[in-house]
């Protein structure tokens, strides 16, 4: 491909991301940030967990997502009754055609391109396991037989901070799984007056579809190849391994509040959101500003607080932030 096939590849696939997310935001009002991270989870082919508290339209958010991009759509309510079976489908008993019966597999809602797996932390960790099992190997095992699930495929799981009494925490390991933690705020004045236009009226907005599957897998293709300086990537990994305790980069907050910091996974995720950034900003490379701009996103759920965070309430983005502001762009700085 020549450059001038890259920057037309290039510029078509930015008008289709701002096409898809002027599509969502003709239903959704706001929340341009959450949106932008769950496109960044669907390029990526990463899941994401969204929390926030009841109302705020992140169910719709995805199912409008869903309808944009022409893929099948599922929402499975977690409870403490949850079986692993109501996840990935059971065998049932059915009549065969030509008389007698005979056990024939009945697919769950996993097997849809997108999945809202709502209120995860309320079933218990079997069930839990289930749905991360399908989420880390894109594949089930039921019936006595492996089966693939349908591409793309994502997971998009939320989480209520505010009734935490009776819930499953995801471990650590399992958190690890979702590409970013996307925190849903709450909206504005100017955006609940356009919510109480669009939804008290006779009129129902509703998304036509702006892509498809096949497109989709393509656009995950192309930002994959995206070229990345070396610089780029080895500030993302300073910015990492500032985030542990006992390296010589560690900030104070680090040092006093973190007991565990991010993963390699977490590397992955931020230098790729970086990647997927700069082409949603019509950019041929990330630069280290895209590196900030997604970190919090793809760390806050790795950097495990000690005891001592926990119970002074310090806000794991807080930490991350001085991370960022505290590791210099310039590896040679970094190392006087």
């Amino acid at each position: 491909m020549t450059i001038a096939d890259t920057q037309a590849h290039l510029e078509a696939l930015q008008h289709r991301l701002a096409d898809l997310l002027r599509e969502v935001q003709t239903v959704i009002v706001g929340q341009d940030d959450v949106l932008r991270g769950i496109v960044t989870c669907l390029l990526a082919g990463g899941h994401g967990l969204l929390e926030g508290v009841p109302g705020l339209g992140k169910t719709l958010m995805i199912r409008t997502l869903a309808a944009a991009v022409d893929l099948s759509f599922a929402r499975i309510q977690f409870t403490p009754d949850l079986m692993p079976a109501d996840i990935v489908g059971t065998s049932v008993l059915v009549d065969r055609p030509g008389g007698g019966r005979e056990l024939a597999f009945q697919p769950g809602p996993i097997f849809n391109h997108i999945v809202l797996a709502d209120e995860i932390n309320r079933a218990t960790p079997k069930t839990q396991s289930a749905l991360l099992e399908a989420m880390a190997e894109g594949q089930v095992t039921a019936a006595g037989k492996t089966r693939p699930l349908p591409e793309p495929f994502l997971v998009l799981a939320t989480q209520n901070p505010l009734e935490m009494e009776g819930t499953y925490p995801l471990p650590e390991a399992q958190l690890d799984r979702f590409l970013f933690k996307i925190d849903v705020p709450f909206p504005g004045e100017r955006e609940l007056l356009a919510i109480l236009d669009r939804t008290t009226g006779t009129k129902t907005a509703a998304a036509r579809p702006v892509l498809d599957g096949p497109t989709l897998l393509e656009m995950r293709r192309f930002v994959r190849a995206v070229p990345v300086v070396p610089s780029v990537a080895e500030y993302v990994v300073r910015v990492l391994r500032a985030t542990h305790p006992d390296d010589a980069r560690a900030t104070d907050l680090v040092k006093r509040y973190v007991r565990f910091g991010g993963s390699p996974r977490g590397a992955q995720a931020v230098l790729l959101a970086a990647r997927i950034r700069c082409v949603m900003d019509g950019r041929k490379s990330p630069s280290i500003d895209d590196v900030r701009a997604v970190a919090s996103s793809a760390l806050r759920h790795r950097v495990i607080l000690n005891f001592e965070g926990e119970a002074e309430g310090i806000a794991v983005d807080k930490v991350i932030g001085q991370v960022l502001t505290s590791v210099p762009a310039d590896a040679d700085r970094s190392r006087s």
